[in-house]
C-alpha cells in the first residue's frame, strides 16, 4: 500500500498542476514597443507595473530588435528555436552569441545596449521587473514613432 501511494502521488500532483495551467493569451508584442512581426504572452505579473514579471515572446525567422536598453536587468531563456543577439549601438550579425538550450540563459543588463535576431522562428521568455520600458540606441529604430 505503502508503496502505491508514493506512486499516486506524484500522478496527482501532475494531473493538479496542468489543470490548473492556463492557456497563454497571445497579442501582437508592436504594443510593448517591439517591431512589428512579434507576439508577446504575460506568463506571470505584470509589465505595466512595478514588480516581477515573465513574459513569453514568439519571433518569426529573420526578426530583428534594434538596440536597446531597458532601466531594469533582463533575463533571457529560450523555449524554442535560435536566439542571436549582441551587445552594442548597432547589429553586428558577425560576432553574436546564440541561445538555443533551454537550460541556460542570457541576463541583459540594465542601462546596457543590446540586439536580438532570429533566423528561425523562436520563442523566448523574458523574466525582469516592471514597469517594462524599452529604449531605443537610435530614436528613429523605435516602432512606436514610426
Amino acid at each position: 500500500m505503502k508503496r502505491l501511494v508514493s506512486l499516486a502521488l506524484p500522478l496527482v500532483l501532475a494531473a493538479s498542476s496542468a489543470a490548473q495551467a492556463k492557456p497563454l493569451k497571445w497579442m501582437d508584442a508592436a504594443a510593448a514597443g517591439l517591431p512589428s512581426g512579434a507576439h508577446m504572452a504575460v506568463v506571470s505579473g505584470d509589465p505595466g507595473k512595478a514588480g516581477m514579471f515573465k513574459v513569453q515572446l514568439k519571433m518569426p525567422a529573420n526578426y530583428t530588435v534594434p538596440p536597446h536598453h531597458h532601466p531594469t536587468d533582463e533575463i533571457v531563456r529560450v523555449h524554442s528555436g535560435t536566439l542571436n543577439y549582441g551587445m552594442g549601438d548597432k547589429v553586428d550579425k558577425a560576432a553574436a552569441g546564440q541561445l538555443t538550450d533551454p537550460k541556460t540563459h542570457v541576463t541583459m543588463a540594465a542601462g546596457m545596449n543590446h540586439w536580438v535576431f532570429t533566423t528561425e522562428p523562436t520563442v523566448v521568455e523574458v523574466s525582469a521587473m516592471g514597469p517594462f520600458q524599452i529604449i531605443y540606441a537610435n530614436p528613429q529604430d523605435d516602432p512606436r514613432k514610426k
